[in-house]
C-alpha cells in the first residue's frame, strides 16, 4: 500500500467516525431543547442530517476540482468572505442571536459569514505565500497579508466574535510562520496578536466577567451569572466518571447547560461516554491531524507549495478550534462561541470543514499522479 493510500484511510476513517459520532451526540444532547423550542424532538438532528447532506454534495464538487483552480480564484473567495461579513452590519440582512450579529438569515437557513472566512483565508494567504514565497522577508509583502487580517478581525470582533477572531489569527500566522516568515517576524507578530487580544478582554465588561467566571466559575457572585456555562460544563463532566452516565443518559442537557448541542456538546459527551469516550474522540482527532500533516508535507517535498500551505492551514484550524473548544468546556480557557469540528450542531460549520477535508483528499490524490 502506498503513502498516498495511507494518506486517505487516515484522514477518510476519522472523518466517518467524527461525523456520525456528531450526529449521535446532537441528537442526544438536543432532544429536550428542541422539543420545548419547537416541539419536535427530533429538530436538530434533522437539520444536522441535512447540512450534513449539503456537505457532501460539497464534498463532491472539491473532489473533482483541481486545487490549482482554487489558486485562480482565491481573491474571489476572500471578496465573497470580506462582502459577506460587511453584509451582516446592513439592517434587516444580518441576524442577531444573544447579542452577537453573526448570521445572515434566508428564510428558517442561517449563513454564518465567519466560517466561510476561514475557509477563504485559509487558500488566499496559502496562495499568496506561495505566489510571494521568496519575498515575505521584505516588510511590504509581509504587511500585505496583515493588513486583509485586520480588516477581515475587526470585522469578526464587531459582531462581536472574538473565539473566530482569535481562531483565524492563528491559523494565518501559522500558515505565514510555515511559509517561510522569520522568527523576528513571527515573534512581533505573536506579541501584537497576544496585546490586541488582553485589549479586546479588557475593554469588554462582558469579556471581563467571562474571564472572572474563567479564574472561578464556581464563586457565588458569577455561578448564577457569567460563569452559569462553566460551572454547569463542569458539573457535566464529573458527573461522567470514567464510563459516563450511558449513551442518552444526561442530566445536564435537561436545560442546566445551555447550548448543550453546540459550544458545550463535548461536555455532554463525557456525562454520557464517559472520559474514555472523550479520550477516544481526542485520538481520532488526533489521527485525522496526523493524515492532513502528511498530505501537507509530502505537497511541499513534491515542490507543490500552494497546496502543501492549504493543508498545513486546514490541520491548525482542526486543531486550534477542537483545542479551544475542549478547552473551554474543561475549564482551561474563558468561555468562546466555538463550535467542536464534525461534532457540534451547525450547518456553514460543518459544510466548510466537509468541504475543506475533501479539499486535502484532492490534493492528496492529485500527489500520486506527480
Amino acid at each position: 500500500m502506498s503513502s498516498i493510500d495511507k494518506n486517505n484511510y487516515l484522514i477518510i476513517f476519522p472523518f466517518i467516525f467524527l461525523v456520525l459520532l456528531g450526529l449521535v451526540m446532537i441528537s442526544s444532547a438536543s432532544i429536550f431543547i428542541a422539543e420545548a423550542q419547537t416541539a419536535d424532538p427530533f429538530h436538530y438532528i434533522s437539520r444536522q442530517l441535512l447540512f450534513v447532506s449539503v456537505g457532501l454534495i460539497s464534498m463532491s464538487i472539491f473532489l473533482i476540482i483541481p486545487s490549482s483552480f482554487l489558486l485562480k480564484i482565491d481573491w474571489l473567495l476572500i471578496l465573497i468572505s470580506i462582502f459577506l461579513l460587511i453584509a451582516l452590519f446592513i439592517p434587516d440582512i444580518g441576524s442577531s442571536v444573544n447579542g452577537s450579529i453573526r448570521w445572515i438569515r434566508f428564510g428558517s437557513i442561517g449563513i454564518q459569514p465567519s466560517e466561510i472566512c476561514k475557509f477563504s483565508l485559509i487558500i488566499y494567504i496559502s496562495g499568496y505565500c506561495y505566489r510571494r514565497s521568496s519575498e515575505l522577508y521584505s516588510l511590504r509583502n509581509f504587511l500585505k497579508p496583515l493588513t486583509l487580517l485586520s480588516i477581515i478581525s475587526l470585522l469578526i470582533m464587531s459582531q462581536p466574535d472574538l473565539g473566530s477572531t482569535a481562531i483565524i489569527c492563528l491559523v494565518v500566522v501559522a500558515i505565514l510562520f510555515y511559509a517561510g516568515i522569520s522568527f523576528f517576524q513571527f515573534f512581533l507578530l505573536s506579541v501584537l496578536i497576544l496585546l490586541l487580544g488582553i485589549a479586546a478582554i479588557s475593554t469588554s465588561p462582558m469579556r471581563i466577567a467571562r474571564m472572572m467566571a474563567f479564574m472561578d466559575p464556581f464563586d457565588s457572585e458569577v455561578v448564577l451569572g457569567s460563569g452559569y456555562q462553566l460551572a454547569n460544563s463542569l458539573i457535566s463532566i464529573g458527573q461522567g466518571g470514567w464510563t459516563g452516565l450511558g449513551l442518552g443518559n444526561s442530566f445536564q442537557k435537561n436545560f442546566f447547560l445551555p447550548e448543550a448541542h453546540t459550544d458545550f456538546i463535548f461536555a455532554i459527551l463525557v456525562e454520557e461516554l464517559g472520559v474514555i469516550g472523550g479520550i477516544i474522540l481526542i485520538a481520532t482527532y488526533i489521527i485525522l491531524f496526523f493524515g492532513i500533516t502528511k498530505v501537507a508535507i509530502n505537497s511541499i517535498n513534491l515542490g507543490r507549495i500552494f497546496q502543501g500551505l492549504v493543508c498545513f492551514g486546514t490541520m491548525m484550524l482542526f486543531a486550534s478550534q477542537s483545542l479551544f473548544n475542549i478547552a473551554v468546556n474543561i475549564g482551561l480557557l474563558p468561555t468562546k462561541g466555538l463550535t467542536l469540528p464534525f461534532i457540534s450542531y451547525g450547518g456553514t460549520s460543518i459544510i466548510i470543514m466537509m468541504s475543506l477535508v475533501a479539499i486535502v483528499l484532492r490534493i492528496n490524490n492529485e500527489n500520486k499522479l506527480i
